[in-house]
């Protein structure tokens, strides 16, 4: 028995084992510290947008937006009134989830492709909102002029400020949280109420379940976690820009999601990884770097349809 539970526990030991020691490992195989950073917050972005996609099976290429909303949150809080961290991130995350709960009940009615284009919709009208706006946002140009805060801790400061490892850090915990708010609720009885909708919608409405009231609340709960990697992504750059909030975003955040495998946990956190890593190579190396994502991502799709994660769970079977 202790056997079976370890091999079913065993991906979840090397992630963190991997995520624990990366600042120690990461520049031996030619990375940075910062590098780090972003593969864990993209991870809890592509993470989240899984929550709605692989758990609920609702396909939404507007994600960016909620992921824009908690950048623009955390920068314009620190920039205008209060610079704090700390509050920064919970005006970023609050504004990402407020859009959401009040966007959730004119879309939840739609299901496939109307559903996705409905979303890229409102994603298009924040974008331009941040992209006109130039007096509060900076336009084009990206919200500057602030910098991520040291955290006051009564007994302790946190100078995440001017050390990435502790900035690294900092990020990690916030991830895990977040991670442990998501397997718990995919582990309760509204998790596995998600994952019926996914299988069969109909048999689920005829067994009394308001199937409509379970997809908003997925749509806010992942929105959410979306807002709070938005207010990650923008303390790690001290910037943010329109192109947080554009639809292509949201279209990176699907290719993540179907790299690692779509209806396995940790298969975002992994397509994140592999996507991070490649662009920062690539990109130091052509310009056409999206050019071999692509080809990749088509690879994927074609011939390893579960994913990174999907391949190496069926060959730990075998």
């Amino acid at each position: 028995m202790l056997k079976i539970d370890l091999k079913k526990q065993g991906h979840s030991i090397v992630v963190w084992a991997l995520l624990l020691t990366m600042p120690y490992w990461i520049n031996a195989v030619g990375g940075y510290t910062e590098l780090g950073t972003q593969v864990v917050v993209m991870g809890l972005a592509a993470m989240s947008l899984n929550f709605l996609l692989g758990y609920t099976g609702v396909l939404s290429f507007g994600h960016a937006a909620y992921f824009g909303l908690g950048a623009y949150g955390v920068g314009m809080t620190i920039r205008y009134l209060v610079p704090s961290t700390g509050l920064g991130m919970l005006v970023g995350t609050g504004v990402g989830a407020l859009a959401a709960a009040l966007i959730g009940p004119m879309i939840v009615r739609l299901r496939g492709v109307y559903f996705a284009m409905v979303t890229i919709a409102f994603a298009q009208v924040f974008y331009f909102i941040a992209f006109r706006w130039n007096n509060v946002t900076g336009g084009d140009d990206g919200l500057t002029n602030w910098t991520r805060q040291q955290i006051h801790l009564g007994v302790a400061t946190l100078d995440i400020q001017h050390q990435p490892v502790t900035f690294y850090y900092f990020v990690l915990a916030i991830f895990a949280l977040a991670v442990a708010a998501m397997a718990f609720l995919l582990q309760s009885p509204f998790g596995r109420t998600l994952i019926a909708i996914r299988e069969n919608e109909r048999r689920t409405r005829f067994l009394g379940i308001s199937v409509n009231f379970h997809i908003w609340t997925s749509w806010v709960i992942s929105c959410s976690f979306m807002a709070l990697s938005g207010t990650l992504y923008a303390l790690l750059n001290n910037f943010v820009d329109p192109r947080a909030l554009y639809w292509t975003q949201s279209g990176v955040f699907v290719i993540m999601c179907v790299l690692g495998g779509m209806r396995s946990f940790w298969g975002p956190l992994v397509g994140a990884a592999i996507y991070v890593v490649l662009q920062d190579y690539l990109s130091s190396a052509t310009p056409n770097w999206m050019s071999f994502i692509g080809l990749v991502f088509v690879i994927a799709v074609l011939f390893f349809p579960r994913g990174v994660l999907g391949i190496i769970r069926r060959r730990s079977v075998e």
